[in-house]
């Protein structure tokens, strides 16, 4: 049986730090569109949590069942590490979707944007098909893919469209630069465990760019989340340049995967990316309700 730190460890996403970014963003823009309602503010966060801690207890079954988690670099895994049984993380994952489903419902209830029930379903397959399945897309170099649209596009555009009843341009350049950055956080990770996943036949995407190409695959990934934050202050108000404050973590982190980061040593750009995304989702909300 998994003790309680085990278990907040194996709650833990690498993405954590980041887990509310696209519903501040998307809470941000519309703040400038004066339609800001901290109620389904509050729900979608609950919903976007739910989501990103069911998909990490997800992906530590499926990986664990695999035995893709036996030569592991980065922090313990609880069904790969024997911390737990697979049927425990199993549960644990759908108990956190179905959370994330109860607070979808009452966002869609309150919004009355029925049609919103078929994005929740598909961000839930999604979640579990990202490593779960017989085939799954993780596994096949898409889960960037993934991580763009659901937890980019998707989680900000939806928070946004929920309390102003449309999307405009400034919401898909915040969607965008939530999205690049959550990829650059599993670009990182992929990074890192790079040569492990050859080994088990898992072809992600930076085993398909090599540890060059995914280097500056991460580099270009910031810049778009940079440039996204200075092209939606201009359609907004220059205080959304806050957002720029990310730069605080985004600096260093490049510097180190173009230094040749590797291993463990990646371990503190996956958490400072994450630290990024929330630092720009923040600047741009605290620079909207300035303007």
């Amino acid at each position: 049986m998994a003790t309680v730190s085990e278990w907040i460890e194996g709650a833990r996403p690498r993405t954590l730090p980041a887990a509310g970014a696209p519903v501040l963003a998307g809470s941000a823009t519309a703040a400038w569109a004066d339609s800001l309602n901290l109620g389904m503010a509050l729900l979608a966060f609950v919903v976007a949590l739910a989501l990103q801690v069911g998909v990490n207890y997800a992906n530590d079954y499926s990986d664990g069942i695999r035995g893709t988690d036996d030569d592991r670099v980065g922090p313990m895994r609880l069904v790969g590490s024997g911390a737990a049984r697979p049927a425990q993380v199993k549960a644990a994952a759908f108990v956190s979707f179905g959370v994330g489903a109860l607070a979808g419902l009452g966002l869609v209830v309150w919004s009355q944007h029925w049609w919103l029930l078929v994005v929740g379903v598909c961000c839930i397959l999604a979640a579990w098909f990202y490593t779960g399945g017989e085939h799954p897309y993780g596994y096949a170099g898409l889960g960037e893919v993934f991580v763009f649209i659901f937890f980019g596009l998707v989680a900000t555009c939806g928070t946004h469209y929920v309390m102003t009843d449309g999307v405009d341009l400034a919401v898909l350049l915040a969607a965008v630069s939530m999205g690049s950055l959550a990829c650059a956080i599993l670009v990182a990770n992929n990074l890192r465990d790079i040569d492990g996943d050859r080994l088990v036949g898992k072809r992600t995407l930076a085993t398909r760019l090599g540890h060059a190409g995914t280097r500056r695959f991460y580099v270009l990934l910031c810049a778009v989340a940079v440039a996204c934050v200075v092209g939606l202050a201009a359609l907004t108000t220059w205080s959304a340049l806050l957002g720029l404050a990310c730069l605080v973590f985004v600096v260093p982190c490049v510097r180190a995967i173009l230094g040749g980061a590797d291993g463990r040593g990646l371990i503190p750009v996956l958490r400072d990316t994450g630290f990024a995304e929330l630092t720009v989702a923040l600047g741009l909300l605290v620079g909207c309700l300035l303007g």
